[in-house]
Formats: structure tokens, C-alpha cells, sequence
């Protein structure tokens, strides 16, 4: 299982948390070290059936600077996923990633975690 996070975030450390506390195996990824790439957020969209905009962070400094909220729905899933790989605090967080298990969660949201993880 793959963790992504950004360890300065108390969502993520309260997610991470969570993790440990129930004994959960996953590696740890930093999203500002190593952003998820077009590829890699494509093929998660596309595996999780997910709505795009679950992978991009609403609440983030960046995505009001840029003023995404108006541009997100006339961009193509490719433009959108290219942006988010430009800079790890566009994307949704922390994200956990299991190909194997069909676990695609992104945000923390303890009983939907505890449902799908336990």
C-alpha cells in the first residue's frame, strides 16, 4: 500500500496516525519530494472511478492563487492530471494507494478508512 503525504500536514499526520495505530504496512511517499506523475494520477483516476476533482486539493493556497475553481471543469482529464503533477500541493491529500486491494482514497476521512482498510 502506498502512503502519499505531506508531513507538515495535520490531516496527514493524523492519517499516518491511523495507520500505525492499526498496524497497516505501507510505504511512505512525500508529496513534495516525489509528486505522483500524470501516469501514475491517470491510471489511479481511472482504476478508482472516482470524479477527477477527489485528486485535487479545493482547499490548497495554490489552487486559489491560480484560480482553478473556474478553469478545472473546461480542462480535459489529460490538462487537469498534467497540472497536478506540476506541484505536489495541487493534489488531494494524503492518498492511499493499493492496486492489488482496488483501494484508492484520497483526503482522510476516518470511518470511510476504517470500512475500507480494516
Amino acid at each position: 500500500m502506498l502512503f502519499i503525504e505531506y508531513p507538515k500536514c495535520s490531516t496527514c499526520k493524523k492519517a499516518k496516525k491511523w495507520l500505525d495505530e492499526h498496524g497497516a504496512d505501507y510505504v511512505d511517499r512525500d508529496i513534495k519530494l516525489d509528486n505522483p506523475t500524470a501516469d501514475e494520477l491517470r491510471a489511479w483516476h481511472a482504476a478508482s472511478g472516482l470524479d477527477r476533482k477527489k485528486f485535487v486539493n479545493t482547499s490548497g493556497m495554490l489552487y486559489r492563487q491560480m484560480g482553478l475553481k473556474d478553469k478545472l471543469s473546461q480542462m480535459s482529464d489529460d490538462e487537469v492530471f498534467a497540472l497536478l503533477a506540476t506541484d505536489g500541493m495541487l493534489v488531494k491529500r494524503p492518498l492511499v494507494i493499493d492496486g492489488e486491494r482496488g483501494v484508492y482514497l484520497t483526503g482522510f476521512r476516518e470511518a470511510q478508512w476504517e470500512q475500507t482498510l480494516l
